[in-house]
C-alpha cells in the first residue's frame, strides 16, 4: 500500500512520529510536508495529498493539523477523495468499513499522539466491507 502524508505547522511534530511509525512497519509512505513547525497553509498540503490520492497515485493519504477540521475540510473539496476526522478508534474502523475513506485526518492538538498511532494503524488495516447499502451511499456522494 502507497500512503501519502502530509501535516500544517500544527501537525508537524506528529506527522514525523507517524511517518517514522509507519516505515517501521513497512509502509511505502512519501512525505508531502510541511518540513519545519513554521507556520504555512494547510489548504495548500491538503490539496497536494488529496490530488496524489485521487489520481490513483497513492492508495490512502494521511492529513494532520491542529484540529483535523481545516485539512478535512479542504482534503473533501476534491473529486473523489473522502476524507474522514477521526479521534477514536471506532470512527477509524467504521469510516473504512462503512465510507470507504481514502484520506485519514487528525488533530494534533486534540489527541494523544499513541492514541494518534493507534488509529492510523486500525485505519489501514480495516477493509471496506463493499455491502450494497455502503457501496449505494458512496455513489450518492460522487
Amino acid at each position: 500500500m502507497k500512503i501519502v502524508i502530509g501535516a500544517d505547522h500544527g501537525g508537524f511534530t506528529y506527522k514525523q512520529k507517524i511517518l517514522e511509525h509507519l516505515k517501521k512497519q513497512g509502509y511505502m509512505v512519501e512525505d508531502f510536508g510541511t518540513f519545519s513547525d513554521t507556520s504555512c497553509d494547510y489548504p495548500v498540503i491538503a490539496k497536494k495529498v488529496a490530488h496524489a490520492v485521487s489520481s490513483g497515485e497513492f492508495d490512502r493519504g494521511i492529513l494532520i493539523c491542529g484540529t483535523g477540521i481545516g485539512m478535512s475540510i479542504a482534503a473533501n473539496k476534491i473529486k473523489g477523495i473522502r476524507a474522514a476526522l477521526c479521534g477514536d478508534t471506532f470512527s477509524a474502523h467504521a469510516t473504512r468499513e462503512h465510507n470507504d475513506s481514502n484520506v485519514l485526518c487528525l488533530g494534533a492538538r486534540v489527541i494523544g499522539d499513541e492514541l494518534a498511532i493507534d488509529i492510523v494503524d486500525i485505519w489501514l488495516k480495516t477493509e471496506f466491507s463493499a455491502q450494497e447499502r455502503h457501496q449505494r451511499r458512496i455513489d450518492m456522494l460522487e
